[in-house]
């Protein structure tokens, strides 16, 4: 295989002698290597038009036939033939590497240049279609808090409840839409990796929009109950919302360059603020909207005649409108090409994935592929064996013990965060209760401000702490990030589990607006980017709706176990005694949470490759009569000598050996044996 690399003073002295037993040739032009080595004649700058033709310049040819030690070379020392092409995020991989006979190489190669992409509008466009569904999520999550109220008034309006909807029920209709999601998340998330991410994607948002518009359409009848119906649709929904976790999640850290992935990736988990948002915004708007029909009533069980008509529109309008922003979003969705990677590390098809990088970095002006091109490197690729992946393969590969300990502390970690995440917010109303938000004299005062008191919440904490993780955990670290957050929340729900019955209202919600900020800026991001890189390809998106699906299993525990909690032995003076308890509680949850992070590793501007070790895994690879393994590259060229090189008291990780012996060194090569047929 040869190549054409730099100029004589790019090239290390000390590596010219590494490389003489590898045939290094010296020309003056790309002319020069072309004729030097002639099989390399179509991929060489020799034209004129382009840059370093003529210039007179020593250039070096080199010819390797161990394609593991070319990706090294190449990513260490600039070539000659990677000509610029505008602000190309990614390079014309299929003109660029076509001098490339090995496919897995022009892989490795690929994905080096897609990882080195400047950021640009495209990953914004990125991070808003894919961060739709966490809007939508979180939007029908936060929403249903208030629309329970309403509920409420129209349909448990009697002597019994007096306009207050039966606590066995809400707590049904609650934690509906989390029991749905873990299934949707695991589900989802093996599917991602078996069809596909792109065969996906989509499918959980139409999902979404379909039973957000059935709820909006739905009530009872003398043999279905309004919640029955309810639980059943956001159930399903559920099942949408959860298969958004690991497919949005995954495409984004494959498409992402790794200098910003962590900014990007958490920039789509930052939708979920807006969607708070947009919840008690929505909320808000409505109420303000049918103030008239509202001021009559002095409370929620005087809200008779037209009052409950009303309130009957207002919970229809404010549940449905979580469907509209995913309409805008369904067609890029479907739309998207599949991710670089997956098309390489599991389809094995080397010329689509370049083309769908292309599309993505381009949109239509990329590359067109070629059929034939993409038949031959098939063929190419079928001597890369790796197993299928199946379930019983996902089992095996996470029973391995550095991938359980991996897998253990990113489900551990996301299960404890969500038991104190989700208690708090879906407790959110009696914690506004709690401090006086809501004591008014008619009921449009109250329902008002509860909104207002959820919006000021969401600014002031939740907002915040989700955009300021975005702009740092590039630098900071997710590791960091994630055990300074369980440490401060740790402190938080102590301070709130012991002095809850002295401290004053003014501290309360100084101490809740904290221990939103930190949730976000915190814990609560990174649990959902890290799942997303540390894992390999083949199994990624898997590992990551497992996570992520054990953090849902945490908030239904939270809406199970706690909610009933704090209103145990409540009064008309005391709705909530025992928060204080169910604080104490959470700040356990916090410390455990914490030691289960530091099983989990640093993930900060790191390939994905070299994060999940892929190239450390043992897969055959059969080429003519030789077979080869990662651990060592014993490869046969066509009509060439056989030569095997191996790493020597080194580490490999995404092609670059680490030595170990020589400290001033963080290379070297060892040519064991050249043969010939």
């Amino acid at each position: 295989m040869a190549f054409v690399l730099s100029h004589a003073q790019d090239l290390p002295k000390d590596l010219k002698s590494q490389l003489a037993p590898f045939q290094l040739i010296i020309g003056r032009d790309g002319a020069d290597a072309a004729a030097l080595l002639p099989s390399t004649r179509a991929s060489l700058p020799t034209s004129k038009n382009q840059p370093y033709h003529g210039t007179g310049r020593p250039l070096y040819a080199l010819q390797v036939h161990n394609p593991r030690l070319t990706f090294q070379l190449l990513n260490t020392i600039p070539m000659v033939s990677f000509h610029r092409i505008g602000n190309a995020a990614y390079r014309d991989v299929p003109g660029v590497y076509t001098h490339i006979a090995d496919p897995n190489e022009r892989r490795r190669m690929a994905l080096a240049e897609v990882d080195k992409a400047p950021f640009g509008w495209y990953h914004v466009r990125l991070a808003v279609v894919t961060g739709i569904g966490f809007f939508t999520d979180a939007y029908s999550l936060f929403a249903i808090n208030l629309a329970v109220i309403l509920l409420g008034i129209v349909y448990w309006q009697d002597e019994t409840h007096r306009g207050v909807m039966p606590h066995n029920a809400d707590t049904a209709i609650k934690v509906a839409t989390s029991a749905g999601a873990i299934f949707g998340q695991c589900i989802f998330g093996y599917l991602g990796d078996l069809l596909g991410r792109k065969r996906m994607y989509g499918v959980e948002l139409m999902i979404i929009i379909a039973t957000t518009l059935a709820q909006s359409l739905c009530g009872e009848s003398s043999t279905l109950s309004i919640v029955g119906v309810l639980i059943f649709y956001r159930v399903v929904m559920g099942i949408g919302v959860g298969g958004d976790y690991p497919l949005s999640a995954v495409i984004t850290a494959e498409f992402s360059s790794t200098q910003y992935r962590g900014g990007i990736i958490a920039a789509v988990f930052a939708m979920q603020g807006l969607g708070q948002l947009a919840a008690a915004l929505m909320t808000l708007v409505v109420v303000v909207a049918y103030k008239d029909q509202l001021q009559p009533a002095a409370s929620v069980a005087t809200c008779t005649g037209q009052c409950v008509n009303t309130v009957d529109k207002m919970w229809r309008i404010i549940i449905a409108f979580g469907g509209v922003p995913g309409w805008f979003a369904l067609y890029y969705r479907l739309t998207i090409p599949e991710t670089p990677r997956y098309t390489f590390d599991v389809l094995y098809d080397v010329e689509k994935a370049t083309v769908d990088a292309r599309k993505y970095r381009y949109g239509k002006q990329g590359n067109i592929l070629n059929p034939v091109t993409q038949a031959q490197t098939r063929r190419e690729m079928n001597g890369y064996k790796k197993p299928r992946v199946t379930l019983m393969e996902v089992f095996r590969f996470y029973a391995q013990r550095q991938q359980a300990i991996r897998l253990f502390g990113c489900a551990m970690s996301w299960f404890f965060l969500d038991l104190a995440f989700y208690g708090l917010g879906f407790s959110s109303a009696s914690l506004l209760s709690t401090m006086g938000f809501d004591k008014r004299d008619n009921l449009y005062l109250n329902l008002r401000n509860t909104a207002t008191g959820q919006i000021v919440l969401i600014c002031a904490g939740a907002l915040p702490g989700y955009w300021l993780t975005v702009f740092t955990v590039d630098k900071f670290g997710r590791k960091r990030i994630q055990i300074s957050g369980f440490l401060i929340l740790t402190i938080i729900f102590c301070v709130l589990g012991f002095g809850w019955k002295v401290l004053s209202k003014t501290h309360l919600l100084i101490l809740y607006v904290l221990a939103q900020f930190f949730f976000n800026f915190g814990p609560n991001a990174t649990t959902f980017i890290t799942p997303a890189e540390i894992f390999p390809t083949r199994v990624r998106s898997t590992g990551h709706g497992f996570s992520a699906g054990m953090g849902k299993l945490g908030a239904v525990f939270a809406q199970i176990f706690f909610a009933p909690m704090i209103k145990r032995g409540a009064t008309h003076d005391n709705p909530t005694p025992w928060i204080h308890g169910v604080m104490q509680i959470f700040a356990l949850f916090m410390f455990l949470g914490m030691l289960t992070s530091f099983l989990v590793p640093e993930s900060k501007r790191e390939s994905l490759e070299r994060l999940a070790g892929e190239n450390e895994d043992v897969y055959e690879v059969q080429v003519g009569a030789w077979r080869s393994r990662t651990g060592r590259d014993d490869v046969e060229a066509p009509n060439q000598a056989r030569v095997s090189g191996s790493a020597v008291s080194g580490r490999s990780t995404d092609g670059i050996i680490g030595d170990t012996e020589e400290k001033g060194k963080w290379w070297r090569f060892r040519q064991t044996e050249v043969r010939r047929p």
